[in-house]
């Protein structure tokens, strides 16, 4: 029976199922110099142990040498009754043609050549992800989270949310503007939430992040033999998005012929798969965004002025976060309740570094307010940062002078979830001592809590979630001194 999977993470593990040992171990030296978390099973018969203890958490299957064609068809039909939306990439040697045929309804995405090119990997990981999204199903999609970047009380943002409510439930297309960092997929997402195709998909592809020759595939589909490397039909987005929302972002990077072919879409709501001569039809809503200004690329020849007036029958423009100094304070707090949901750990900010933050420019506006607060919370766990505690290019003598004078009070934070994604901590390259890090770690937290309960060991205890005579063990254990 297939398991009934909600879509995983970006960073989830890959199970690496290889019968040749050499390959599989190269492999997992790859993925891991990307940063990808893998599984490595060798005998294929076994594969289901590995699946069980990794499964909530997989991106994608790699399989390789398997035995020959027919044992690879029958572990291919296994991981399909075990979980059907679970992505799969066939290792192959390079500028070998794959022998085997693949079945109907078996989610087989492509092939990856051995020893893989960075692009192709990347590529293959990338089209796992958003396989998993678009395969998440009704009410199971990644939540809509509607507040990151469009918290505050600013006249700017208030004109935002109001923009967002008198297009919502319309099917005009939309053109969002705004520097980069600023929250346009946020407004994406909140257009789709409150419009009435929200209970169908919303799809999101970075026109500037997949190459040119690539994206018309992204976009339309393929057919089984389009190209190489396409072993079997694929869906594009449009596809994907039927009923729903598809999010053009950056879409001032896209290529003009490109744009060509985007423009007969709009205009008349049908496309082909590449490799295909069959129309489908296309109900799909268009929201788009740039950080480009796409009246100057008109007049330099880069961007058409037809598909321009098409995209921006109603534009929404993002404010900078320079210019909407006083909701910095609200953001911060917004970010901080993100990281406390997800029991990252948090962090206290005092009145002193909350001005100093609204004294910086931020060129890269709210991306870089998420960053800076999860750098905190990281060097300064469930702490109290002050201004000396920032990145030095937020000390001037201005807010060094003005943080002298203002009260040392810590700033209340209890905030909304936003969709920002955090990388988890990773272990260094050269390792750790696991044993000696955990230690210190929790004499920290001991001191801390003993600090905060002015001395006395049974609010420490409590706020630590030991006994009492657990914690006193744990001070003498660790020779630090008990407050009577």
């Amino acid at each position: 029976m297939s398991q009934d999977k909600s879509a995983v993470p970006s960073e989830g593990r890959i199970l690496v199922i290889d019968g040749d040992v050499e390959r599989a171990r190269a492999m997992e030296t790859i993925l891991h110099f990307i940063d990808r978390e893998c599984t490595l099973v060798t005998e294929c018969a076994r594969w289901q142990e590995a699946y069980r203890e990794v499964g909530d958490d997989l991106l994608a299957v790699f399989v390789g040498d398997c035995g020959g064609d027919a044992r690879l068809t029958e572990l291919l039909r296994e991981i399909h009754q075990v979980n059907d939306r679970l992505p799969i990439f066939l290792l192959t040697e390079k500028g070998k043609e794959p022998t085997l045929r693949i079945e109907p309804g078996s989610v087989v995405l492509g092939r990856i050549d051995t020893p893989p090119h960075y692009a192709q990997l990347t590529h293959a990981l990338h089209q796992a992800e958003v396989f998993h999204e678009s395969h998440a199903g009704a009410g199971r999609q990644r939540p809509v989270d509607l507040f990151r970047s469009l918290v505050g009380s600013s006249r700017a943002i208030q004109q935002v949310r109001k923009a967002i409510q008198q297009v919502a439930d319309s099917d005009a297309n939309v053109l969002i503007l705004g520097e980069s960092g600023t929250g346009k997929e946020v407004v994406a997402r909140n257009i789709h939430y409150y419009s009435s195709r929200r209970d169908k998909p919303f799809v999101p592809i970075n026109c500037g992040a997949i190459p040119g020759d690539l994206l018309e595939s992204e976009l339309f589909g393929h057919e089984k033999g389009a190209f190489t490397g396409a072993i079997s039909a694929r869906q594009g987005r449009f596809e994907m998005a039927e009923g729903g929302t598809l999010f053009l972002d950056e879409i001032g990077d896209m290529s003009l012929p490109m744009q060509v072919k985007l423009l007969r879409v709009l205009q008349e709501r049908t496309f082909e798969r590449v490799g295909s001569n069959k129309t489908i039809k296309a109900n799909v809503r268009i929201v788009a965004a740039t950080h480009r200004n796409l009246e100057e690329a008109i007049k330099d020849g880069s961007f058409r002025e037809d598909l321009y007036y098409r995209l921006n029958v109603f534009p929404i423009e993002m404010p900078p976060l320079r210019e909407r100094v006083e909701d910095i304070p609200l953001l911060i707090n917004e970010l901080i309740r993100r990281i406390e949901h997800e029991k990252r750990g948090s962090v206290r900010l005092t009145s002193g570094a909350v001005m100093a933050l609204c004294q910086y420019d931020w060129p890269g506006n709210v991306r870089e307010l998420a960053n800076l607060i999860e750098r905190l919370a990281i060097m300064h766990p469930f702490g109290v940062v002050d201004v000396g505690d920032l990145p030095e290019k937020f000390q001037t003598d201005s807010v060094r002078s003005e943080a002298a004078r203002a009260p040392k009070l810590t700033e209340e934070v209890i905030l909304q979830p936003t969709p920002i994604e955090f990388q988890e901590p990773r272990l260094p390259r050269e390792g750790i001592d696991l044993k000696e890090h955990l230690s210190n770690l929790e004499q920290a937290f001991i001191k801390q809590a003993l600090e905060d309960a002015g001395g006395v060991v049974a609010h420490a205890a409590k706020r630590l979630g030991l006994r009492r005579t657990t914690l006193v063990e744990k001070l003498r254990k660790y020779g630090l001194q008990q407050a009577s």
